[in-house]
């Protein structure tokens, strides 16, 4: 008896052990459920609900009169990554989609697209670190800034972005995970309003409180958005089809035309003032004015093209100086609006290597100013390979970001200055350009542009190589009698070679084939339309083709 006993008490110990592991094994799966990861001593931070308090590279803190200072370390991680700090004005410039802000150094002001602001707080600097004080920039960054006190808790909602919100239909529980053995963050009264994040399939619901504590309940009724996702409407339907309207002195009188295919114009009308420490000239005038009358009416958008016209000192000046180029900025924003033009395509060409990233800023400060008022910013840029002032000054990836198009000159593959005779615009080299933009430079295809030449080059070599450049509707005039024109596959053109006077004549012709061709890439790619250069070059018949190609 003694034995059965002792053999019942060792299976009961046997059991009760294997019970107790059997509750360890439930609490440990369970425990991640329950216990919440706090963040002792640090600011929770919810953006877009989303807790980001562990990616934060600074701990926001709260200064006087309540504001809410954040570094701009994690401005530039979650808001602006073009932050930056202007050393020779001691201030920080920051931009969103529409603003542009410059905040002096430990001064309760800020600079709001050139607009004086009057703020609480300041930029300042601690432990060798900027910070902003961030509740003053809600206008700046477009969104909406809350600071919990209770639970030391900061949340942060862009504006244009979708938030729904639905009631309590009950008194409930909002736990950290989405099961019932889950930590309780917090109690929602039956009514009060919460913001729903997602709903699962299983029926929870993920929320934020209004005390910015996100978790899960089940028991959310009249669910209804609040505000929708915004996203920019696009001034053109369908491709981009711009042609470049160049002139000198007045604008050309286009009335009673129309130009088949075309929705964009670009005529030259603001260039830089040399040595004008930001000024500009303005070509438009009467005639300017009626050109616009007439685009308009025909349902031309009107980019107008800004250009540097190559002056190196003068673009070297101004880019490497806020003030000047803030000034510039003004000058070409308050033209867009005085004279109701639809954006601008801004033409700065042999910019100094060395001026490769202020100029990028100069595009990052300029589009902001441009979008306040639904005005494109175009940027033409050359091939990502050739001389540094031609081709390595322009930071492709960055100005692909900022501005709402990236215009490709794909001309002067060999150009007046080349060694060497060669093609205007070769398709394979046209092709392996384009595809070094999207895939090396990651500029998105729906932002490329693609410019075609409606010229060519007559080259002559002899003792010296010398070259002229010949409009497409005049390249037949300089094809001796007899001499035939030859396809090349390679560069999608036809080519022409002929002797004369002891010297031979080369040619890689322009036309509507060679358009063709180029057309072709620009559906490869489906990039966002093409750009001409220039009208006036053209055949007329060369806008059936476009018209043809760009709506079809």
């Amino acid at each position: 008896m003694e034995k059965k006993e002792q053999r019942y008490r060792r299976m009961r110990n046997v059991a009760i052990v294997a019970i107790i592991i059997v509750l360890i094994a439930i609490i440990i799966n369970l425990a991640p459920n329950y216990v919440k990861n706090f963040n002792t001593g640090k600011m929770t931070v919810i953006i877009n609900n989303q807790d980001v308090t562990d990616s934060m590279k600074a701990n926001p803190y709260v200064g006087d009169s309540d504001v809410i200072y954040v570094s701009t370390k994690d401005i530039a991680n979650f808001f602006d990554h073009n932050i930056y700090y202007d050393n020779v004005y001691n201030q920080i410039l920051t931009s969103s989609e529409t603003k542009l802000a410059a905040l002096p150094i430990d001064e309760k002001e800020m600079y709001v697209n050139s607009s004086k602001v009057k703020i609480l707080g300041s930029a300042t600097e601690k432990d060798e670190m900027f910070y902003l004080p961030f509740s003053e920039m809600d206008d700046v960054y477009n969104v909406q800034v809350n600071y919990y006190a209770s639970t030391n808790t900061l949340t942060i909602d862009s504006l244009d972005k979708e938030q729904k919100k639905g009631n309590a239909s009950k008194d409930v529980d909002i736990k950290y995970r989405p099961t019932i053995f889950s930590k309780t963050v917090d109690t929602v009264k039956q009514g009060n309003s919460v913001i729903v994040i997602a709903q699962r399939d299983d029926g929870w619901i993920k929320v934020r409180t209004n005390n910015g504590q996100i978790g899960y309940t089940k028991d959310v009724t009249n669910i209804y958005t609040v505000r929708e996702n915004m996203e920019d409407k696009k001034q053109v339907d369908g491709k981009i089809s711009l042609v470049w309207d160049y002139y000198t002195v007045y604008a050309p009188d286009r009335s009673g035309t129309t130009i088949d295919g075309i929705n964009v114009v670009s005529p030259s009308f603001i260039e830089l003032e040399e040595m004008g420490k930001g000024d500009i000239i303005d070509k438009i005038g009467t005639d300017g004015q009626d050109y616009i009358e007439w685009a308009h009416q025909n349902g031309y958008k009107v980019w107008a093209m800004v250009s540097n016209n190559s002056y190196y000192e003068t673009t070297t000046e101004i880019l490497n100086d806020y003030k000047l180029r803030e000034k510039f900025i003004n000058n070409v924003v308050n033209a867009t609006l005085q004279y109701n033009l639809d954006g601008i395509n801004l033409d700065f060409e042999y910019v100094l290597k060395s001026n490769k990233d202020v100029y990028t800023r100069l595009i990052i400060e300029l589009a902001p100013r441009l979008k306040e008022y639904g005005k494109v910013l175009s940027v033409d840029v050359t091939a990502p390979d050739g001389s540094d002032d031609w081709s390595e000054c322009y930071d492709r990836n960055e100005i692909g970001k900022v501005a709402d198009y990236v215009v490709f000159m794909a001309y002067d593959q060999y150009g007046s200055t080349s060694s060497k005779a060669g093609t205007t615009a070769g398709a394979d080299w046209v092709d392996l350009s384009v595809d070094k933009f999207i895939n090396r430079d990651e500029v998105p295809a729906e932002k490329i542009i693609l410019g075609m030449p409606f010229y060519t080059r007559i080259w002559e070599e002899s003792d010296e190589l010398d070259s002229d450049a010949i409009y497409m509707s005049s390249v037949e005039k300089y094809i001796p009698a007899g001499v035939s024109k030859e396809w090349k596959d390679d560069v999608k053109q036809y080519y022409v070679e002929y002797e004369k006077n002891g010297a031979t004549y080369k040619m890689w012709i322009e036309d509507e084939k060679s358009l063709s061709a180029k057309f072709d890439i620009m559906d490869k790619y489906n990039l966002a339309g093409a750009g001409y250069w220039q009208k006036g070059f053209e055949d007329d018949s060369i806008w059936t083709l476009v018209n043809k190609r760009i709506n079809k």
